[in-house]
């Protein structure tokens, strides 16, 4: 009841300005308002450490804390010819468009038309028919124009330039989103080349160690000092070793398709030339975070689903206006005539001006089901701005969590190699002066190739997780 009592009262308020003929609109329906975001969001981030991120605001172009010209290269590139970007653009220049039609609503609308017909006109004859003469086979020519322009009283029209508007800004909210995937996938796609290029490295160079010391033990076989034994379980270790190249070579040319495909280019024209590169992107200072508050600024899903939001109230207040009358002042001249010249002559002239009112009244049920359902859209947006927020709260509280736990991880298994590494030099001192067996040897080989290969796996991570931190945090659009 108390809702249908504002409504009345807008729409009395809104029958007085008709009364005194004004021409500004009552827009009614709900206005809009920032959203309130859930509680807690604004807060700083739980999973930051001081020990790999600062509070410092978010930079937008993040990929240059890698200080790598590649890849500062191929991001501009990406942004440039990306096929999806493309797409993206011209949705947004087509909803840019439709807001503008919307807007054109506050104009007079006008209507020229022209037409020439050769033949018997039904009217023409009967006239002269009654005159007692015979029908007559002629050109008829006519010409109107027709203006019409709609008193927004109830703000139908205010309302539905407001919903057109944030729509456009919802795309543009949604291609900067994209903007920010195609920015963190191209870093990503590079950050695996590099980072595969370096296992490929590690692996090559564990597989140069064990083949010298199989090499070793053959020649020790061959001069009577070791066992067949020894000989195939080291050969069995660089077999081992060798098998890894072709996964890691794959995976490396794979993650170069990828970048290709971002890039907008076919596989043909792929970027070869980054499977030069065999050294991690390493950050050149701590990540910059920011809090909460700013990350509800920036993340432009959060926009997005802000704009919709305003979209859905704007809706709800086009329907509330479908409630009401609409008032058309409508105009139209022309003519009539037989002959072109004689088009604006007074015999031929017509002309007409007045007030047009259309209501669904008193069948309500369609502009009420419309209303209902506007309403409906609306709670569902209020519903999906909490999601979209609490899933971008998620997503970089899970990034930090993860490239944190892989900071550590990284520590201990940087400790672990040199411990191996150091173990693997005692063996061979021992192996040498007769301290140890072979077996031994082998094992502390085996150890720092495992060592070594653990590490540069852990680079890679290190790499990924990195930019899954950017890409949560929004940054790579403006």
């Amino acid at each position: 009841m108390i809702r249908r009592a504002v409504r009345f009262m807008a729409a009395r308020n809104c029958l007085s300005s008709l009364s005194l003929l004004a021409v500004t609109s009552c827009a009614l329906g709900p206005n809009y308002a920032p959203p309130t975001p859930p509680k807690g969001a604004a807060a700083p981030f739980v999973s930051a450490s001081a020990t790999m991120t600062s509070n410092a605001p978010v930079q937008n172009d993040w990929w240059r804390l890698y200080n790598d010209p590649v890849l500062n290269g191929l991001i501009v590139q990406a942004f440039a010819a990306n096929t999806d970007l493309q797409a993206a653009e011209d949705n947004l220049a087509a909803s840019r468009a439709e807001y503008e039609g919307a807007r054109n609503a506050l104009l007079p609308q006008t209507d020229a038309t022209f037409g020439a017909t050769y033949g018997r006109d039904p009217v023409t004859n009967e006239i002269l028919e009654i005159g007692g003469h015979k029908p007559k086979t002629t050109w008829l020519f006519d010409s109107t124009l027709d203006v019409s322009y709609e008193l927004d009283l109830f703000g139908h029209v205010r309302r539905t330039i407001e919903a057109a508007r944030d729509n456009a800004e919802a795309v543009a909210a949604a291609n900067a989103d994209l903007r920010v995937t195609i920015a963190a996938e191209t870093a990503r796609a590079y950050g695996q080349v590099c980072t595969l290029g370096e296992e490929l490295a590690v692996a090559n160079a564990s597989l140069d160690l064990v083949g010298k010391q199989q090499q070793i033990v053959q020649q020790q076989f061959d001069a009577g000092a070791g066992s067949e034994f020894d000989v195939v379980r080291s050969q069995v270790l660089v077999s081992q070793t060798r098998a890894t190249l072709p996964p890691l070579e794959g995976a490396r040319r794979a993650a170069v398709f990828e970048l290709a495909d971002l890039l907008g280019e076919t596989p043909q024209n792929a970027p070869f030339s980054v499977e030069n590169c065999a050294t991690p992107p390493q950050l050149i200072a701590l990540i910059p975070v920011g809090d909460g508050a700013a990350l509800l600024q920036r993340r432009p899903d959060i926009r997005e689903a802000d704009r919709k939001l305003a979209a859905a109230l704007a809706n709800v207040g086009v329907a509330t206006a479908d409630l009401f009358p609409r008032v058309t002042l409508t105009g139209f001249y022309g003519g009539a005539a037989s002959q072109i010249n004689m088009l604006g002559s007074n015999n031929g002239l017509v002309w007409g001006v007045g007030p047009a009112i259309s209501w669904s009244f008193p069948n309500m049920a369609g502009p009420l089901a419309r209303l209902a359902q506007a309403k409906a859209s609306q709670r569902a947006a209020v519903a999906s701005y909490d999601s979209v927020v609490l899933e971008a709260l998620k997503e970089t509280e899970q990034a930090l969590a993860t490239y944190r736990a892989e900071l550590d991880h990284h520590a201990a298994l940087a400790a672990a190699q040199s411990e191996a590494q150091h173990e693997f030099a005692l063996a061979q001192d021992e192996f040498s002066a007769g301290g140890i067996s072979n077996l031994d040897l082998l094992n502390a080989e085996t150890t720092v190739v495992l060592a070594n290969g653990a590490v540069a796996q852990s680079d890679a991570a290190l790499v990924q997780d990195q930019i899954a931190v950017f890409k949560a945090l929004g940054g790579g659009w403006q």
